[in-house]
């Protein structure tokens, strides 16, 4: 038989058809605004209810203003990786900045969450023999980390300690690793962590959480999940959390001891080859830290919104899913009603994106509806209203 060429435009326009014929296909925005409670596409405003920018944090004038006077310090570009030239003292002040905001030792700052999470599990996992245990529905980039290792990889069903204590158990001789996210990203419910490491501190295993949506909302102060629930360092070794949702910002950061940061600097592949964050993103998001300790308000905005969508959700009957997260997930089944429902609320004013395989299992495609602070109580009560004419326009689509 003839080898396939992988590349050929045939052979990849087919793929792309089978992709559009499942009703999976990504079209993309273009956003001609900053981010916001409103965003500007095609000319036309949209209240904007799927972006992570929780705390309204991504136009604040004070990080604006940080930005501007870091990159007229430091320039645009940070010119290398940290371990060449690329580390400044912004990123310097960040770090120590993120260590004692979360009560941890150290901290060490990514361009993304998704090279942080890549990080962990390159240099954690040493060799084949190690078990990696991951929530199902845990994100992407944790999947793929581990996908990537020389580990065995172990998915546990969804939030379900009695499984992962069995697995952990059949491996009592290897080492163990168990990764889960905070607030899970496409579903907003929350992690048992508190179960979770009573289990690992028993069964010997290394607990790894992300806290990429809890941190800068729940807590004191914004200090994340881990916090609200009073669970520190000894508890969860290896803490990693971002800086482009609730802080508005872009970039992430693992926190825990002074050996374990240690051990990244030295051996963590994608920190040691990637560009270093830009020092005028690193400037941004130490202000935002200092907004999340003076303007408390914001997460307290924030919740009472939260509450009135979900009050009006279950009044309207409305199949959201079981989260006091900004993260509001409406499920719609097939993925032929997500992408109706979400083009109906856009002509109505509203952008809902929606979510679909592979994103999300097969059979559970949604609406990612997304709360934040900058809303107001007329645009829940808006969005409620659109939402209950929407799904009665679809009842008939399978």
């Amino acid at each position: 038989m003839e080898a396939e060429d992988r590349t050929g435009d045939s052979t990849i326009a087919g793929r792309l058809k089978e992709i559009e014929d499942k009703k999976l296909f990504r079209k993309r925005k273009s956003i001609e605004s900053a981010q916001g409670r409103l965003v500007q596409i095609d000319s036309i405003k949209l209240l904007n209810f799927c972006s992570n920018n929780y705390l309204g944090l991504a136009n604040h004038p004070s990080l604006i203003n940080a930005f501007q006077q870091a990159a007229n310090n430091y320039g645009v570009g940070s010119g290398a990786s940290s371990l060449v030239c690329g580390r400044s003292s912004a990123h310097v002040e960040l770090e120590e900045e993120v260590a004692r905001f979360t009560g941890r030792e150290k901290a060490l700052l990514f361009s993304s969450g998704y090279l942080a999470n890549l990080s962990i599990i390159s240099t954690l996992v040493e060799d084949s023999s190690d078990y990696i245990f991951q929530d199902k529905l845990n994100h992407a980039s944790m999947i793929d980390a581990a996908l990537l290792s020389r580990g065995k990889l172990v998915r546990y069903p969804h939030v379900n300690v009695t499984a992962l204590h069995e697995g952990l158990q059949r491996q009592s001789l290897n080492s163990k690793i168990v990764l889960s996210e905070a607030i899970f990203s496409m579903d907003g419910d929350v992690a048992p962590l508190q179960l979770i490491a009573k289990l690992c501190g028993e069964q010997k295993a290394s607990l790894v959480v992300d806290d990429a949506h809890g941190f800068g909302v729940f807590g004191h102060q914004g200090r994340g999940v881990l916090d609200l629930l009073q669970l520190n360092q000894s508890d969860v070794p290896v803490m990693m959390a971002t800086f482009g949702k609730a802080l508005g910002c872009s970039g992430a950061f693992i926190a825990g001891s002074n050996t374990l940061i240690e051990l990244f600097v030295q051996k963590a592949r994608p920190y040691i080859y990637t560009t270093a964050m830009l020092p005028a993103v690193a400037a941004a998001a130490c202000e935002a830290l200092n907004l999340l300790q003076s303007e408390t308000w914001r997460q307290d905005n924030l919740f009472a919104l939260i509450a009135r969508f979900r009050s009006g959700a279950q009044q309207l009957s409305l199949q959201i899913g079981d989260s006091f997260s900004p993260i509001q997930p409406l499920l719609t089944g097939s993925a032929e009603r997500a992408i109706k429902l979400s083009e109906i609320l856009y002509n109505k004013g509203f952008l809902v994106t929606a979510i679909r395989p592979p994103t999300v299992p097969v059979n559970t495609s949604r609406l990612r509806i997304t709360i934040s602070a900058e809303h107001t109580e007329k645009d829940i009560d808006m969005l409620l209203e659109a939402l209950s004419c929407a799904t009665t326009a679809i009842r008939d689509i399978k």
